[in-house]
């Protein structure tokens, strides 16, 4: 396992957030944290009746999942202080049913730019057997500075500048 001076402080927080089960999302499936380090992560995904679909192997829900979450894992370890990221675009090929297997997912970021980050995963039975493969899109998202405060008299509540027309 990596060690926590290896990792950004929001990887650490994320680590300790989950290792204590406060990721609800992740504790309800059972998703766990293997590993994870700057530009990678890996996560485990056990097989439970609950997680099966109809033809009773992992539903691919469940494996989208397991790779969204390597590979956010991965993005979470390159951001700097006072970003945050979402998946703006993933697909994912599937390639052999899981009947009764574990799951992990090795995710790994490609790029990370200041507005996007790109990323891969690889997801594997227990045996060692490719299940799918995922490329990902990720916004990479900064805190907004706080606003200037109103100006008396100023059209558009204060700003001197033009607005973009999107906005």
């Amino acid at each position: 396992m990596t060690t926590n001076t290896e990792r950004s402080p929001r990887l650490q927080e994320f680590s300790r957030r989950e290792s204590r089960g406060e990721i609800r999302f992740w504790s309800t499936l059972g998703m766990k944290l293997i590993d994870a380090g700057s530009g990678w992560a890996k996560v485990r995904l056990p097989f439970t009746p609950d997680l099966a679909n109809g033809a009773g192997v992992m539903h691919g829900g469940a494996v989208f999942t397991a790779a969204d979450a390597a590979v956010g894992v991965a993005v979470m370890g390159l951001l700097a202080a006072g970003e945050n990221t979402a998946t703006i675009e993933m697909k994912i090929n599937f390639i052999r049913p899981v009947p009764d297997s574990e799951i992990v997912a090795e995710g790994v970021i490609l790029h990370k730019g200041r507005h996007t980050a790109v990323g891969e995963a690889a997801v594997k039975d227990s045996a060692g057997r490719l299940v799918a493969k995922a490329l990902a899109t990720y916004a990479v998202l900064r805190a907004q500075p706080p606003s200037p405060p109103k100006r008396e008299g100023c059209p558009r509540g204060g700003s001197l500048l033009p607005r973009h027309p999107a906005l």
